[in-house]
């Protein structure tokens, strides 16, 4: 929507706004989702009851799919890219399905709402030699005995041996670790939680962080958080991207990735290493195994590099 659209557009009546407010409780309490996720959803939705507004069609009882396929087909018109599209329609199809199991909806229009077909890249991965390098870059680094230096030696372990996301690092606390076991407590996407194990060379840049770098850190009020920053607060995930960047340009013919590229990398390298798919998704904490699937596509393109610079016949 334009800017001139959204400044004239009438708002919209207030049933659908009170239907919109509940809607807006269901995916804080019910759903768990992220702020950033029911601010989206939120106004995906709005903007629909403000087409609808504009058609005349304002009463939620007014939406149908032709109503549906018209507001994203204006959508698509103003150049709105597919994944946006993509979005706007799982946002719809959630309100749209939470109103027809509250009464709201007669029925639910938004099951029969197709979405876009996305284009998916794969994603890029490291060579596990890449990884091997980058690992004993980060312990080049760290021999200067720095505290910083040992935690981000930590940091690119862990990271690569569990494939967690940023923003689960960050939001690790030191009693997550379980030392005995190597296994990390991990609290992922919806509030869910895993435990996802380490090998021994996270396990001993743990140690060494723990022991030699963390204490260093430690500030009055640094609190239970497991990699600090140099102010004693927890690490904030900028720093963290911005250090896979820096020591990834130490390694030669290495893509430029950040932390989610170390876990694509953690991901193919288990499949192929002959880790199963179900497996892999636990440890990812993916709700579906769908995109997990993605990591075999990864490898499967890999093998076909290969074999169209090998094979006499490719």
């Amino acid at each position: 929507m334009s800017v001139e659209e959204a400044e004239s557009a009438p708002a919209p009546p207030e049933a659908s706004m009170r239907a919109l407010a509940e809607f807006e409780r269901h995916l804080v309490s019910e759903r768990n989702l992220s702020r950033h996720t029911v601010r989206a959803y939120l106004g995906d939705v709005r903007s629909l009851l403000e087409y609808a507004m504009r058609q005349s069609r304002g009463d939620l009882d007014a939406l149908d799919i032709q109503l549906l396929r018209g507001w994203l087909a204006h959508l698509q018109a103003t150049g709105q890219a597919r994944t946006t599209l993509a979005r706007r329609a799982a946002a719809v199809r959630t309100f749209t399905a939470w109103a027809h199991r509250r009464g709201v909806l007669a029925a639910d229009p938004g099951g029969l709402l197709g979405t876009p077909k996305l284009r998916r890249p794969l994603p890029g991965v490291l060579r596990q030699g890449e990884a091997r390098s980058l690992m004993d870059v980060a312990a080049t680094a760290s021999d200067d005995g720095s505290p910083v230096g040992r935690r981000d030696r930590a940091i690119l372990e862990v990271l690569y041996a569990t494939g967690i996301r940023v923003g689960e690092l960050v939001a690790l606390d030191v009693d997550d670790l379980d030392h005995e076991r190597s296994v990390v407590r991990v609290l992922g996407k919806g509030s869910k939680e895993r435990s996802v194990p380490y090998g021994v060379p996270a396990t001993e840049a743990l140690a060494d962080y723990l022991t030699q770098g963390r204490t260093a850190l430690t500030r009055p009020g640094s609190g239970p958080a497991l990699f600090l920053g140099v102010r004693g607060g927890r690490l904030d995930q900028r720093e963290v991207r911005r250090l896979v960047h820096a020591r990834l340009a130490d390694v030669a013919d290495a893509p430029d990735l950040g932390p989610h590229g170390l876990r694509h990398s953690a991901a193919t390298h288990l499949l192929e290493g002959g880790a199963d798919l179900r497996s892999v998704q636990e440890m990812l904490g993916h709700a579906s195994l769908a995109t997990t699937q993605t990591y075999t596509h990864v490898s499967a393109e890999r093998l076909r590099a290969i074999y169209r610079q090998a094979h006499p016949r490719a």
